[in-house]
Protein backbone atom coordinates (compact mmCIF):
# COMPACT_ATOMS: atom_id res chain seq x y z
CA UNK A 1 0.00 0.00 0.00
CA UNK A 2 1.16 3.22 -0.89
CA UNK A 3 2.30 6.30 1.89
CA UNK A 4 -0.73 8.27 2.93
CA UNK A 5 -0.17 11.67 1.62
CA UNK A 6 -0.59 14.76 4.03
CA UNK A 7 -3.08 17.47 2.52
CA UNK A 8 -1.55 21.08 3.60
CA UNK A 9 -3.46 24.18 2.30
CA UNK A 10 -0.60 27.17 2.02
CA UNK A 11 -1.49 30.18 3.90
CA UNK A 12 -4.23 32.31 1.56
CA UNK A 13 -3.22 35.89 0.72
CA UNK A 14 -4.50 38.98 2.35
CA UNK A 15 -7.91 39.19 1.51
CA UNK A 16 -7.77 43.41 0.31
CA UNK A 17 -4.48 42.36 -1.34
CA UNK A 18 -6.16 39.78 -3.41
CA UNK A 19 -8.87 41.76 -4.46
CA UNK A 20 -6.72 45.05 -5.19
CA UNK A 21 -4.70 42.70 -7.23
CA UNK A 22 -7.77 41.00 -9.42
CA UNK A 23 -9.21 44.41 -9.92
CA UNK A 24 -5.36 45.93 -11.23
CA UNK A 25 -4.98 42.98 -13.38
CA UNK A 26 -8.03 41.43 -14.37
CA UNK A 27 -7.86 37.69 -13.31
CA UNK A 28 -9.77 36.07 -11.52
CA UNK A 29 -9.06 36.33 -7.57
CA UNK A 30 -7.87 32.92 -7.69
CA UNK A 31 -5.44 33.71 -9.36
CA UNK A 32 -4.78 36.99 -7.87
CA UNK A 33 -4.44 35.14 -4.72
CA UNK A 34 -1.62 32.66 -6.36
CA UNK A 35 0.33 36.37 -7.41
CA UNK A 36 0.05 37.76 -3.82
CA UNK A 37 1.19 34.18 -2.13
CA UNK A 38 4.00 34.41 -4.17
CA UNK A 39 4.96 37.46 -2.94
CA UNK A 40 3.69 39.43 -6.35
CA UNK A 41 1.93 42.17 -4.42
CA UNK A 42 1.94 45.22 -6.09
CA UNK A 43 1.16 45.96 -9.80
CA UNK A 44 4.56 46.60 -11.07
CA UNK A 45 5.34 43.67 -9.72
CA UNK A 46 2.73 41.23 -11.99
CA UNK A 47 3.51 43.38 -14.87
CA UNK A 48 7.35 42.17 -14.81
CA UNK A 49 6.20 38.81 -13.87
CA UNK A 50 3.57 38.64 -16.34
CA UNK A 51 6.28 40.42 -18.80
CA UNK A 52 9.64 38.78 -18.57
CA UNK A 53 11.59 41.23 -20.46
CA UNK A 54 15.79 40.98 -21.28
CA UNK A 55 16.09 44.53 -20.99
CA UNK A 56 15.73 43.73 -16.82
CA UNK A 57 18.70 40.81 -17.09
CA UNK A 58 21.47 42.39 -14.44
CA UNK A 59 24.87 43.67 -15.96
CA UNK A 60 27.21 40.37 -16.13
CA UNK A 61 29.83 43.05 -14.94
CA UNK A 62 28.59 42.80 -11.66
CA UNK A 63 29.66 39.81 -10.66
CA UNK A 64 33.23 39.58 -8.93
CA UNK A 65 36.03 38.94 -11.74
CA UNK A 66 34.51 39.32 -15.32
CA UNK A 67 36.13 41.99 -16.27
CA UNK A 68 39.36 39.86 -15.50
CA UNK A 69 37.37 36.96 -17.45
CA UNK A 70 36.56 38.98 -20.44
CA UNK A 71 40.43 40.62 -20.91
CA UNK A 72 41.61 36.99 -20.94
CA UNK A 73 39.07 35.61 -23.04
CA UNK A 74 39.63 38.72 -25.75
CA UNK A 75 43.68 37.90 -25.84
CA UNK A 76 43.32 34.32 -26.44
CA UNK A 77 41.07 35.28 -29.06
CA UNK A 78 43.41 38.15 -30.54
CA UNK A 79 46.74 35.77 -29.98
CA UNK A 80 45.14 33.16 -31.68
CA UNK A 81 45.32 30.91 -28.60
CA UNK A 82 43.80 28.13 -28.31
CA UNK A 83 41.32 27.38 -25.86
CA UNK A 84 39.72 24.34 -24.29
CA UNK A 85 36.11 24.69 -22.89
CA UNK A 86 36.07 22.45 -20.23
CA UNK A 87 32.34 20.76 -18.41
CA UNK A 88 30.59 18.47 -16.43
CA UNK A 89 29.18 15.21 -17.55
CA UNK A 90 25.88 15.97 -16.60
CA UNK A 91 23.32 18.07 -18.39
CA UNK A 92 24.01 21.80 -17.37
CA UNK A 93 27.93 20.81 -17.96
CA UNK A 94 27.09 19.64 -21.53
CA UNK A 95 24.59 22.37 -22.25
CA UNK A 96 27.36 25.39 -20.69
CA UNK A 97 30.17 23.59 -22.91
CA UNK A 98 28.26 23.48 -26.11
CA UNK A 99 26.63 27.27 -25.42
CA UNK A 100 30.59 28.59 -24.93
CA UNK A 101 31.69 26.54 -27.73
CA UNK A 102 28.94 27.72 -30.14
CA UNK A 103 29.78 31.47 -28.87
CA UNK A 104 33.20 31.27 -29.72
CA UNK A 105 33.41 29.26 -33.12
CA UNK A 106 30.39 31.79 -33.71
CA UNK A 107 33.22 35.01 -33.05
CA UNK A 108 35.50 33.16 -35.36
CA UNK A 109 37.72 31.68 -32.94
CA UNK A 110 38.76 28.05 -34.84
CA UNK A 111 41.55 26.83 -32.60
CA UNK A 112 38.99 25.60 -30.05
CA UNK A 113 38.34 22.37 -28.74
CA UNK A 114 35.83 20.41 -25.71
CA UNK A 115 36.75 18.39 -22.52
CA UNK A 116 34.06 16.57 -20.54
CA UNK A 117 36.03 13.94 -18.02
CA UNK A 118 34.46 10.37 -17.71
CA UNK A 119 32.04 9.45 -14.75
CA UNK A 120 34.05 6.14 -13.70
CA UNK A 121 37.81 6.79 -14.26
CA UNK A 122 37.72 10.69 -13.85
CA UNK A 123 34.71 11.51 -11.87
CA UNK A 124 33.36 14.94 -10.95
CA UNK A 125 35.22 18.21 -11.83
CA UNK A 126 38.45 19.41 -12.97
CA UNK A 127 40.93 16.35 -13.22
CA UNK A 128 44.31 15.86 -13.92
CA UNK A 129 43.82 13.74 -16.91
CA UNK A 130 41.76 16.77 -18.39
CA UNK A 131 44.57 19.21 -18.01
CA UNK A 132 46.91 16.50 -19.27
CA UNK A 133 45.19 16.50 -22.41
CA UNK A 134 44.69 20.48 -23.04
CA UNK A 135 48.66 20.87 -22.57
CA UNK A 136 49.39 18.04 -24.78
CA UNK A 137 47.18 19.61 -27.30
CA UNK A 138 48.51 22.81 -26.60
CA UNK A 139 45.36 24.96 -25.09
CA UNK A 140 46.65 27.76 -22.85
CA UNK A 141 43.03 28.75 -21.61
CA UNK A 142 40.81 26.21 -19.91
CA UNK A 143 37.56 27.62 -19.43
CA UNK A 144 35.88 25.29 -16.52
CA UNK A 145 31.94 25.73 -16.53
CA UNK A 146 29.37 24.18 -14.09
CA UNK A 147 32.86 23.15 -12.05
CA UNK A 148 35.93 24.20 -11.07
CA UNK A 149 35.23 26.19 -7.36
CA UNK A 150 37.24 24.24 -5.01
CA UNK A 151 39.96 22.62 -7.84
CA UNK A 152 42.76 24.62 -5.74
CA UNK A 153 45.74 22.12 -6.76
CA UNK A 154 44.36 21.34 -9.81
CA UNK A 155 44.59 25.02 -11.53
CA UNK A 156 47.85 25.05 -9.51
CA UNK A 157 48.91 22.11 -11.63
CA UNK A 158 47.58 23.19 -15.13
CA UNK A 159 49.40 26.88 -13.88
CA UNK A 160 52.63 25.03 -13.84
CA UNK A 161 51.90 23.50 -17.28
CA UNK A 162 51.57 26.98 -18.76
CA UNK A 163 47.35 26.29 -19.14
CA UNK A 164 45.41 29.52 -17.31
CA UNK A 165 41.62 28.71 -16.03
CA UNK A 166 38.59 30.75 -15.98
CA UNK A 167 36.52 29.48 -13.84
CA UNK A 168 32.48 29.58 -14.28
CA UNK A 169 30.80 27.72 -11.38
CA UNK A 170 27.63 28.16 -9.40
CA UNK A 171 28.15 25.44 -6.16
CA UNK A 172 29.12 26.85 -3.04
CA UNK A 173 32.79 27.61 -2.27
CA UNK A 174 35.36 27.06 0.26
CA UNK A 175 37.03 29.44 2.12
CA UNK A 176 39.57 28.90 -0.10
CA UNK A 177 39.23 30.34 -3.46
CA UNK A 178 41.13 28.82 -6.47
CA UNK A 179 44.06 30.94 -8.06
CA UNK A 180 42.52 30.95 -11.48
CA UNK A 181 43.18 33.83 -13.84
CA UNK A 182 39.27 34.51 -12.95
CA UNK A 183 37.13 32.54 -10.66
CA UNK A 184 32.87 33.33 -11.67
CA UNK A 185 30.44 32.53 -8.64
CA UNK A 186 27.94 34.64 -7.83
CA UNK A 187 27.76 32.00 -4.53
CA UNK A 188 31.34 33.87 -3.97
CA UNK A 189 31.22 35.74 -0.12
CA UNK A 190 32.91 38.26 -1.98
CA UNK A 191 30.85 38.84 -5.04
CA UNK A 192 27.63 40.97 -5.03
CA UNK A 193 26.29 39.84 -8.07
CA UNK A 194 22.48 40.39 -7.44
CA UNK A 195 20.91 37.18 -8.16
CA UNK A 196 23.10 33.71 -7.15
CA UNK A 197 20.52 31.07 -8.23
CA UNK A 198 21.96 31.11 -11.88
CA UNK A 199 23.21 27.54 -13.54
CA UNK A 200 26.36 26.87 -14.02
CA UNK A 201 25.25 26.89 -17.56
CA UNK A 202 23.89 30.61 -16.87
CA UNK A 203 26.98 31.69 -14.99
CA UNK A 204 29.21 30.60 -19.15
CA UNK A 205 26.24 32.61 -20.52
CA UNK A 206 26.91 35.98 -18.18
CA UNK A 207 30.62 35.50 -19.65
CA UNK A 208 29.33 35.29 -23.19
CA UNK A 209 26.97 38.34 -22.36
CA UNK A 210 29.90 40.57 -21.15
CA UNK A 211 31.92 39.94 -23.33
CA UNK A 212 29.76 41.15 -26.36
CA UNK A 213 28.77 43.95 -24.03
CA UNK A 214 32.09 45.12 -23.82
CA UNK A 215 32.64 44.19 -28.05
CA UNK A 216 29.63 45.87 -29.16
CA UNK A 217 28.16 42.51 -30.09
CA UNK A 218 24.35 43.20 -30.23
CA UNK A 219 22.20 40.58 -28.18
CA UNK A 220 20.57 39.09 -30.98
CA UNK A 221 22.74 37.36 -31.95
CA UNK A 222 23.44 35.47 -28.58
CA UNK A 223 19.84 35.08 -28.59
CA UNK A 224 20.15 31.47 -29.97
CA UNK A 225 22.18 30.26 -27.80
CA UNK A 226 19.05 30.79 -25.30
CA UNK A 227 17.44 27.46 -26.17
CA UNK A 228 21.02 25.59 -24.03
CA UNK A 229 20.22 28.06 -21.95
CA UNK A 230 16.28 26.71 -20.73
CA UNK A 231 17.31 23.17 -20.64
CA UNK A 232 20.19 23.50 -18.50
CA UNK A 233 17.90 26.12 -15.87
CA UNK A 234 15.22 23.30 -16.46
CA UNK A 235 17.37 20.49 -16.09
CA UNK A 236 19.07 21.44 -12.63
CA UNK A 237 16.40 22.66 -10.52
CA UNK A 238 17.40 26.12 -9.93
CA UNK A 239 14.83 28.41 -9.04
CA UNK A 240 12.46 30.06 -11.61
CA UNK A 241 12.76 33.84 -10.62
CA UNK A 242 14.59 36.48 -11.39
CA UNK A 243 17.29 36.20 -14.21
CA UNK A 244 16.54 32.64 -14.80
CA UNK A 245 12.65 33.10 -15.14
CA UNK A 246 13.58 35.73 -17.96
CA UNK A 247 16.22 33.62 -19.28
CA UNK A 248 14.34 30.43 -19.63
CA UNK A 249 11.23 32.11 -20.78
CA UNK A 250 12.84 33.69 -24.19
CA UNK A 251 14.67 30.40 -23.99
CA UNK A 252 11.57 28.05 -24.29
CA UNK A 253 10.09 30.56 -27.26
CA UNK A 254 13.47 29.36 -28.74
CA UNK A 255 13.46 26.35 -28.44
CA UNK A 256 9.49 26.24 -29.53
CA UNK A 257 10.04 28.60 -32.83
CA UNK A 258 13.61 28.12 -33.79
CA UNK A 259 15.85 25.44 -31.91
CA UNK A 260 19.42 24.30 -32.68
CA UNK A 261 19.76 21.51 -34.92
CA UNK A 262 20.80 18.93 -31.87
CA UNK A 263 18.10 20.16 -29.82
CA UNK A 264 15.79 19.64 -32.60
CA UNK A 265 16.63 15.88 -33.33
CA UNK A 266 15.95 15.20 -29.52
CA UNK A 267 12.33 17.31 -29.64
CA UNK A 268 11.35 15.18 -32.40
CA UNK A 269 12.26 11.94 -30.80
CA UNK A 270 10.45 12.74 -27.97
CA UNK A 271 7.47 13.53 -29.76
CA UNK A 272 7.59 16.99 -29.07
CA UNK A 273 7.77 18.65 -32.41
CA UNK A 274 4.06 19.12 -32.75
CA UNK A 275 2.73 20.93 -29.30
CA UNK A 276 4.28 23.72 -27.07
CA UNK A 277 7.39 22.08 -25.12
CA UNK A 278 7.24 23.24 -21.51
CA UNK A 279 9.36 23.10 -18.74
CA UNK A 280 7.84 19.69 -17.68
CA UNK A 281 8.85 18.72 -21.16
CA UNK A 282 12.78 19.51 -20.53
CA UNK A 283 12.76 17.93 -17.39
CA UNK A 284 11.49 14.21 -18.03
CA UNK A 285 12.14 14.13 -21.52
CA UNK A 286 14.64 16.39 -23.01
CA UNK A 287 16.90 16.85 -20.11
CA UNK A 288 16.94 12.85 -19.13
CA UNK A 289 17.99 12.03 -22.95
CA UNK A 290 21.22 14.11 -22.31
CA UNK A 291 22.24 13.38 -19.52
CA UNK A 292 21.94 9.46 -20.04
CA UNK A 293 25.08 9.80 -22.17
CA UNK A 294 27.18 10.44 -19.55
CA UNK A 295 25.88 8.13 -17.58
CA UNK A 296 26.41 5.41 -19.50
CA UNK A 297 30.02 3.78 -19.21
CA UNK A 298 31.92 3.28 -22.60
CA UNK A 299 33.59 0.52 -24.29
CA UNK A 300 37.24 1.16 -23.02
CA UNK A 301 38.13 -1.58 -26.02
CA UNK A 302 36.48 -0.04 -28.46
CA UNK A 303 39.37 2.25 -30.10
CA UNK A 304 36.25 4.55 -31.64
CA UNK A 305 34.22 5.38 -28.58
CA UNK A 306 34.06 8.75 -27.58
CA UNK A 307 36.51 9.78 -24.25
CA UNK A 308 33.56 9.52 -22.68
CA UNK A 309 29.71 9.38 -23.05
CA UNK A 310 29.65 13.54 -22.17
CA UNK A 311 31.16 13.79 -25.43
CA UNK A 312 28.54 12.62 -27.41
CA UNK A 313 26.08 15.34 -25.73
CA UNK A 314 28.17 17.84 -27.09
CA UNK A 315 28.33 16.64 -30.26
CA UNK A 316 25.04 16.45 -30.52
CA UNK A 317 24.59 20.18 -28.62
CA UNK A 318 27.05 21.89 -31.20
CA UNK A 319 26.15 19.94 -34.70
CA UNK A 320 24.47 22.45 -37.50
CA UNK A 321 23.66 19.70 -39.95
CA UNK A 322 20.51 18.35 -39.31
CA UNK A 323 20.75 15.47 -40.58
CA UNK A 324 24.06 14.57 -38.43
CA UNK A 325 22.35 15.90 -35.89
CA UNK A 326 19.79 13.20 -36.23
CA UNK A 327 22.32 10.38 -36.23
CA UNK A 328 23.78 11.83 -32.65
CA UNK A 329 20.46 12.07 -31.75
CA UNK A 330 19.49 8.43 -32.34
CA UNK A 331 22.89 7.52 -30.76
CA UNK A 332 21.64 9.78 -27.29
CA UNK A 333 18.45 8.28 -27.40
CA UNK A 334 20.28 4.67 -27.46
CA UNK A 335 21.66 6.00 -24.36
CA UNK A 336 18.88 6.58 -22.76
CA UNK A 337 17.09 3.51 -23.56
CA UNK A 338 19.89 1.42 -22.16
CA UNK A 339 20.10 3.65 -18.93
CA UNK A 340 16.12 2.67 -18.58
CA UNK A 341 16.32 -0.84 -18.80
CA UNK A 342 19.52 -0.60 -16.16
CA UNK A 343 18.02 1.57 -13.68
CA UNK A 344 14.71 -0.08 -13.64
CA UNK A 345 16.80 -3.51 -13.07
CA UNK A 346 18.84 -1.86 -10.15
CA UNK A 347 15.69 -0.32 -9.03
CA UNK A 348 13.80 -3.64 -8.54
CA UNK A 349 16.79 -5.52 -6.85
CA UNK A 350 16.99 -2.57 -4.26
CA UNK A 351 13.35 -2.86 -3.59
CA UNK A 352 13.64 -6.85 -3.03
CA UNK A 353 16.17 -6.58 -1.02
CA UNK A 354 14.77 -3.83 1.28
CA UNK A 355 11.91 -6.50 1.35
CA UNK A 356 13.93 -9.35 2.34
CA UNK A 357 15.18 -7.57 5.30
CA UNK A 358 12.56 -6.59 7.65
CA UNK A 359 15.23 -4.54 9.89
CA UNK A 360 15.93 -2.55 6.74
CA UNK A 361 12.75 -2.29 5.88
CA UNK A 362 11.25 -0.45 8.97
CA UNK A 363 13.76 1.90 9.09
CA UNK A 364 13.59 5.67 9.29
CA UNK A 365 16.34 5.20 6.35
CA UNK A 366 17.82 3.65 3.42
CA UNK A 367 21.44 2.29 2.99
CA UNK A 368 22.13 -0.29 0.04
CA UNK A 369 25.22 -1.24 -1.11
CA UNK A 370 25.91 -3.64 -4.01
CA UNK A 371 29.13 -3.43 -5.56
CA UNK A 372 27.90 -4.52 -9.00
CA UNK A 373 25.62 -1.67 -9.61
CA UNK A 374 26.60 0.63 -12.62
CA UNK A 375 27.92 4.19 -10.70
CA UNK A 376 25.45 6.22 -13.17
CA UNK A 377 22.58 5.38 -12.11
CA UNK A 378 22.32 5.06 -8.42
CA UNK A 379 21.32 8.99 -8.04
CA UNK A 380 18.19 7.93 -9.68
CA UNK A 381 18.01 4.55 -7.68
CA UNK A 382 18.20 6.87 -4.67
CA UNK A 383 14.92 8.71 -6.21
CA UNK A 384 13.01 5.78 -7.26
CA UNK A 385 13.62 4.12 -4.00
CA UNK A 386 12.26 7.27 -1.92
CA UNK A 387 9.12 7.06 -4.40
CA UNK A 388 8.50 4.14 -2.81
CA UNK A 389 9.64 4.00 1.12
CA UNK A 390 9.95 7.94 1.74
CA UNK A 391 13.29 8.70 3.63
CA UNK A 392 16.79 9.48 3.10
CA UNK A 393 18.12 7.38 1.26
CA UNK A 394 21.98 6.50 0.44
CA UNK A 395 22.76 4.54 -2.41
CA UNK A 396 26.07 3.07 -2.56
CA UNK A 397 28.63 0.62 -5.40
CA UNK A 398 31.76 0.36 -6.12
CA UNK A 399 34.09 1.97 -8.78
CA UNK A 400 37.99 1.88 -8.93
CA UNK A 401 38.72 0.95 -5.59
CA UNK A 402 36.15 3.29 -4.19
CA UNK A 403 32.44 2.46 -2.46
CA UNK A 404 30.85 5.46 -3.99
CA UNK A 405 27.52 6.60 -4.56
CA UNK A 406 24.58 8.95 -3.93
CA UNK A 407 21.99 10.59 -1.90
CA UNK A 408 18.73 11.80 -1.58
CA UNK A 409 16.31 13.29 0.74
CA UNK A 410 12.78 14.00 1.26
CA UNK A 411 11.66 17.45 2.30
CA UNK A 412 12.63 19.20 5.58
CA UNK A 413 15.88 16.82 6.21
CA UNK A 414 19.37 18.20 5.82
CA UNK A 415 20.79 15.14 4.29
CA UNK A 416 24.68 17.11 3.71
CA UNK A 417 24.53 17.31 7.48
CA UNK A 418 23.59 13.88 7.77
CA UNK A 419 26.72 12.90 5.28
CA UNK A 420 28.90 15.46 6.90
CA UNK A 421 28.20 13.88 10.46
CA UNK A 422 29.97 10.87 9.16
CA UNK A 423 32.56 13.08 7.29
CA UNK A 424 35.99 11.14 9.08
CA UNK A 425 34.80 8.21 7.49
CA UNK A 426 34.59 9.62 3.75
CA UNK A 427 37.17 10.20 1.14
CA UNK A 428 35.50 13.18 -0.24
CA UNK A 429 31.48 14.14 -0.29
CA UNK A 430 29.63 17.02 -1.99
CA UNK A 431 26.01 18.28 -2.26
CA UNK A 432 23.34 20.28 -0.68
CA UNK A 433 20.82 19.51 1.57
CA UNK A 434 18.52 17.22 -0.43
CA UNK A 435 21.45 15.42 -2.91
CA UNK A 436 24.50 14.97 -2.32
CA UNK A 437 27.56 12.33 -4.05
CA UNK A 438 30.01 10.54 -1.69
CA UNK A 439 32.99 7.75 -1.63
CA UNK A 440 35.01 5.84 1.10
CA UNK A 441 36.59 2.94 1.84
CA UNK A 442 35.34 -0.74 0.94
CA UNK A 443 35.90 -1.46 5.07
CA UNK A 444 33.90 1.65 6.28
CA UNK A 445 30.60 1.22 4.82
CA UNK A 446 29.28 -0.53 7.21
CA UNK A 447 30.20 2.08 10.41
CA UNK A 448 28.98 4.50 7.86
CA UNK A 449 25.62 2.64 7.95
CA UNK A 450 25.47 2.46 10.93
CA UNK A 451 26.19 6.18 12.03
CA UNK A 452 24.01 7.82 8.98
CA UNK A 453 21.18 5.41 10.54
CA UNK A 454 21.61 6.57 13.72
CA UNK A 455 21.99 10.11 12.77
CA UNK A 456 18.68 10.15 10.94
CA UNK A 457 16.39 8.22 14.11
CA UNK A 458 17.99 10.75 16.12
CA UNK A 459 17.50 13.82 14.03
CA UNK A 460 14.59 13.60 11.69
CA UNK A 461 11.03 14.96 12.77
CA UNK A 462 8.51 11.77 12.18
CA UNK A 463 5.80 13.92 10.35
CA UNK A 464 8.88 14.68 7.37
CA UNK A 465 8.27 10.67 7.23
CA UNK A 466 4.83 11.52 5.65
CA UNK A 467 4.88 12.51 2.37
CA UNK A 468 3.03 15.70 1.98
CA UNK A 469 0.91 17.39 -0.82
CA UNK A 470 0.74 21.39 -1.01
CA UNK A 471 -2.36 22.89 -2.05
CA UNK A 472 -2.58 26.60 -2.78
CA UNK A 473 -6.17 27.17 -2.76
CA UNK A 474 -9.44 24.94 -3.01
CA UNK A 475 -11.30 25.66 -6.82
CA UNK A 476 -14.41 24.61 -8.33
CA UNK A 477 -14.57 22.92 -11.26
CA UNK A 478 -16.71 25.35 -13.17
CA UNK A 479 -14.26 28.09 -12.61
CA UNK A 480 -11.78 26.16 -15.28
CA UNK A 481 -12.68 28.28 -18.00
CA UNK A 482 -10.86 29.27 -21.25
CA UNK A 483 -10.26 32.23 -19.80
CA UNK A 484 -8.81 30.92 -16.66
CA UNK A 485 -6.47 29.09 -18.40
CA UNK A 486 -5.39 31.35 -20.48
CA UNK A 487 -4.26 33.66 -17.74
CA UNK A 488 -3.17 30.70 -15.52
CA UNK A 489 -0.51 29.44 -18.81
CA UNK A 490 0.68 33.20 -18.34
CA UNK A 491 2.39 31.83 -14.35
CA UNK A 492 4.93 29.61 -16.76
CA UNK A 493 7.43 28.41 -16.58
CA UNK A 494 6.93 27.17 -13.33
CA UNK A 495 9.67 25.30 -11.66
CA UNK A 496 11.16 25.76 -8.14
CA UNK A 497 10.42 29.06 -6.93
CA UNK A 498 7.50 29.31 -8.88
CA UNK A 499 5.58 25.91 -8.57
CA UNK A 500 2.95 24.71 -11.20
CA UNK A 501 -0.40 25.41 -8.71
CA UNK A 502 -2.11 22.51 -6.62
CA UNK A 503 -5.49 23.02 -6.28
CA UNK A 504 -8.29 20.60 -4.33
CA UNK A 505 -11.64 20.31 -5.30
CA UNK A 506 -13.92 18.09 -2.85
CA UNK A 507 -17.22 16.01 -3.02
CA UNK A 508 -16.33 15.20 -6.73
CA UNK A 509 -17.81 11.81 -8.56
CA UNK A 510 -17.20 9.41 -11.46
CA UNK A 511 -19.62 10.69 -14.15
CA UNK A 512 -18.60 8.74 -17.71
CA UNK A 513 -15.09 6.80 -17.80
CA UNK A 514 -13.59 5.73 -15.36
CA UNK A 515 -11.00 3.21 -15.63
CA UNK A 516 -7.34 1.90 -15.35
CA UNK A 517 -5.08 2.12 -18.14
CA UNK A 518 -1.27 1.66 -18.64
CA UNK A 519 0.67 -1.58 -19.28
CA UNK A 520 0.34 -2.93 -16.00
CA UNK A 521 -3.17 -1.01 -15.29
CA UNK A 522 -1.14 1.54 -12.83
CA UNK A 523 -2.67 4.40 -13.97
CA UNK A 524 -6.13 6.01 -13.10
CA UNK A 525 -8.55 7.55 -15.74
CA UNK A 526 -11.70 9.15 -14.86
CA UNK A 527 -14.25 11.78 -15.54
CA UNK A 528 -15.38 14.00 -13.04
CA UNK A 529 -18.10 15.54 -11.73
CA UNK A 530 -19.12 18.41 -9.44
CA UNK A 531 -22.33 18.46 -7.95
CA UNK A 532 -23.19 21.76 -7.88
CA UNK A 533 -24.55 24.43 -10.47
CA UNK A 534 -23.65 24.63 -13.73
CA UNK A 535 -22.67 20.62 -12.62
CA UNK A 536 -18.74 20.44 -14.68
CA UNK A 537 -17.54 17.12 -15.94
CA UNK A 538 -13.65 17.11 -16.69
CA UNK A 539 -11.31 14.78 -17.52
CA UNK A 540 -8.48 13.62 -15.53
CA UNK A 541 -5.66 10.85 -14.99
CA UNK A 542 -3.77 9.99 -11.95
CA UNK A 543 -0.82 8.27 -12.78
CA UNK A 544 0.54 5.75 -10.48
CA UNK A 545 -2.87 6.05 -7.87
CA UNK A 546 -5.40 2.59 -8.65
CA UNK A 547 -5.60 2.07 -5.64
CA UNK A 548 -9.50 3.69 -5.16
CA UNK A 549 -10.64 2.42 -8.54
CA UNK A 550 -13.24 0.77 -6.94
CA UNK A 551 -14.52 3.14 -4.39
CA UNK A 552 -14.72 5.64 -7.64
CA UNK A 553 -16.11 3.29 -10.24
CA UNK A 554 -19.41 2.58 -7.64
CA UNK A 555 -19.94 6.13 -7.69
CA UNK A 556 -18.94 7.25 -4.04
CA UNK A 557 -17.18 11.07 -3.22
CA UNK A 558 -13.65 11.90 -3.42
CA UNK A 559 -11.80 15.03 -3.01
CA UNK A 560 -8.76 15.42 -5.51
CA UNK A 561 -6.08 17.79 -5.33
CA UNK A 562 -4.54 18.45 -8.89
CA UNK A 563 -2.46 20.44 -11.53
CA UNK A 564 -4.04 21.78 -14.42
CA UNK A 565 -2.56 20.53 -17.59
CA UNK A 566 -3.13 20.34 -21.30
CA UNK A 567 -3.64 17.24 -22.72
CA UNK A 568 -2.22 16.79 -26.17
CA UNK A 569 -3.58 13.38 -28.18
CA UNK A 570 -3.52 12.44 -32.39
CA UNK A 571 -3.17 16.59 -32.71
CA UNK A 572 -5.82 17.74 -30.28
CA UNK A 573 -5.63 19.93 -27.04
CA UNK A 574 -7.65 19.06 -24.27
CA UNK A 575 -7.69 20.57 -20.70
CA UNK A 576 -7.02 18.28 -18.19
CA UNK A 577 -6.30 17.36 -14.56
CA UNK A 578 -3.11 15.88 -13.33
CA UNK A 579 -4.07 14.01 -10.00
CA UNK A 580 -1.42 14.60 -7.39
CA UNK A 581 -3.89 12.61 -4.76
CA UNK A 582 -7.43 10.77 -3.93
CA UNK A 583 -9.20 10.81 -0.34
CA UNK A 584 -12.28 9.18 -0.35
CA UNK A 585 -15.14 10.25 1.69
CA UNK A 586 -16.19 7.62 4.15
CA UNK A 587 -19.46 8.15 5.81
CA UNK A 588 -18.88 8.18 9.91
CA UNK A 589 -20.16 5.82 11.75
Amino acid sequence: MPIEKRWVVKPQGNPEAVAAMAAATGISPVLANLLVQRGIDTLEKAKKFFNPQLSDLHDPFLMKDMDKAVERVERAVRNREKIMVYGDYDVDGTTAVALVYKFLRQIGHKDLLFYIPDRYTEGYGISTKGIDHAARKGATLIIALDCGIKAIEKVDYAKRKGVDFIICDHHLPAEEIPRAVAVLDPKRADCSYPFDELSGCGVGFKLVQAYCQKNGIPFQQIEPLLDLLAVSIASDIVPLVDENRILAHYGLLRLNASPSKGLLSIIKICGLDRHNITIDDIVFKIGPRINAAGRMRMDENDENAAPSGGYAAVNLLIEGNESLAEEFGSVIDGFNQDRKCIDRSVTQEAHDFIEAHAELKAAKSTVIYNPRWMKGIVGIVASRLIETYYRPTVVLTMSNGFVTGSARSVPGFDLYQAIESCSDLLENFGGHMYAAGLTMRPERVEEFTRRFNAYVEENIDPITLQPQVEIDSELFFSNITPAFRRDLNRFQPFGPGNPAPVFVTRGVVSHGETKLVGADCEHLRMDLMQRQKPNTTIQTIAFQQPTHYEWIRAGHPIDVCYQIVENHYRGSVSVQLRIKDIKPLRSKQ
